[in-house]
């Protein structure tokens, strides 16, 4: 996400930081740098334009102009641009005061609008602790009932759905009578979408929409559109009042320019972003955190909270006290390499870490096979040698190698990384710091 932008813009930042001091020609070339890098980036060129002008303008002023340190005023200003240029602040679902909530979802075919209603489905019944429901009311699209009773049950809400025979508005009004007498917390309407917008969507949405009073009306568009998604938006809040945006296939957005122009073209926010392909790989969307991955920055609140997703308070004390007596296992090891690979993809997590983020991750390819081969020789292990690796000898390591299809080379190195892991943390653990050249010895 973002990468090609953000590879371009943390360039020319970096050359701006370099300077002791800032002339304004040093800042008009900043400002084609970033202007190039943005309709690079298929971000909508009167949104570029404005960008620009006002970074320049507030660079220019004295602010910038004669400070010690001008390049990382320069470089907080387009942070605080780029941020406001996405709709500032994190903005979220509004839950009625008289339950259910109805949601009202909306987009084109293909947009992923039917996985993005289950998602959204999961996010708020594992971040609100709400009691979701889903009503099929696409009757056109073949087995578009069929998926969203599919992902509805993966994701654990309940799907209301009466086939594709009866009119989509009655289905919709049925679906809330069934969630007021059910007691739900939340009802997701999940509409047809067509090829392109057309008269008969947008009337059937508005019949929809007066049947079920939604709090809120997302539309759901493809990230990689482009400036086809913001036309798409654009399109829609003319015919139909929509409160928010979820961006589909983020993931899969080298440039973002959808992301970065839907709010100023359409004066609506993005409220969740789908960031892959599995049904927990969707998030709220924060601006300001977006905005220093960007240039970047990392964002570590992000991170905490996958984390804190993940893991429990009571596993991480337990894992603190094996780690401090030197009794971490293989097995705890594993159940720790699952959890974190549960956060999402790993390039993704290093980029959330300052430090680790941008530039150092350029050319960077973390290889989720190596995962998976460790997991397959730690469970090709029996129960006691991942409580004691240092029985694992001679015929043993024959037996895990042939179990897991790696080599007995690939178990040595794993058992004896491993070892030179628990040794540090048994430094670490008695107070002493580890004999680090010892360890890049038993290294080589």
């Amino acid at each position: 996400m973002f990468d090609a932008l953000s590879e371009k813009l943390q360039a020319t930042l970096s050359d701006v930081r370099g300077h002791g001091t800032l002339s304004e020609d040093d800042i008009k070339k900043a400002m084609r740098e970033i202007r190039l890098a943005l309709l690079e980036a298929d971000v909508n060129f009167k949104v570029v334009k404005e960008f620009t002008t006002t970074v320049r303008d507030r660079a220019m002023g004295a602010d910038v102009i004669g400070q010690l340190n001008p390049g990382q005023q320069v470089v907080k200003i387009v942070n605080e641009e780029l941020a406001a240029l996405m709709g500032g602040e994190s903005a979220g679902i509004t839950f009625s005061s008289r339950p259910p909530t109805v949601i009202l979802m909306a987009g084109l075919q293909g947009s992923g609008k039917t996985t993005g209603t289950a998602k959204l489905a999961k996010h708020l019944m594992s971040e609100h602790g709400s009691s979701v429901a889903v009503a099929a009311c696409d009757v056109y699209r073949p087995a578009a009932v069929d998926q969203l009773v599919k992902v509805g049950a993966q994701v654990g809400a309940t799907v209301y759905q009466q086939g594709t025979d009866k009119d989509p508005v009655d289905i919709a009004r049925w679906a809330l009578d069934q969630a007021k007498m059910d007691g739900k917390d939340v009802l997701i309407v999940d509409t047809a979408g067509r090829l392109h917008v057309d008269a008969s969507l947008m009337d059937e949405l508005v019949k929809i929409k007066a049947a079920v009073q939604p709090q809120t009306v997302l539309l759901v568009v493809d990230a990689m559109t482009g400036q086809d998604a913001v036309n798409v938006a654009e399109q829609f809040g003319a015919a139909v009042d929509f409160d928010g945006v979820v961006m589909t296939k983020m993931d899969g957005d080298a440039r973002g320019g959808a992301a970065l122009s839907v709010k100023a073209v359409t004066g609506k926010p993005i409220l969740f972003s789908s960031t892959g392909e599995k049904l927990d790989q969707f998030e709220r969307f924060h601006p300001d955190r977006v905005a220093q991955r960007i240039l970047g920055m990392g964002d570590v609140l992000s991170f905490i909270e996958k984390a804190e997703g993940q893991f429990d308070e009571d596993e991480a004390k337990e894992l603190e006290r094996k780690l401090r007596k030197n009794e971490f296992t293989l097995e705890d090891f594993l159940k720790q390499l699952k959890q974190i690979r549960k956060m999402g993809p790993l390039t993704s997590l290093l980029g959330m870490i300052p430090g680790f983020a941008g530039q150092q991750l350029k050319g960077l390819k973390v290889d989720e096979r190596e995962m998976d081969r460790i997991e397959a020789i730690i469970l090709s292990m029996t129960p006691l040698e991942r409580r004691r690796p240092e029985l694992i000898k001679g015929s043993r390591r024959l037996r895990i190698a042939k179990g897991s299809g790696v080599s007995v080379q690939q178990v040595n190195q794993l058992v004896k990384q491993f070892a030179q892991m628990r040794k540090m943390m048994k430094s670490l653990g008695s107070g002493k710091m580890p004999d680090m050249q010892q360890l890049m010895k038993g290294a080589r």
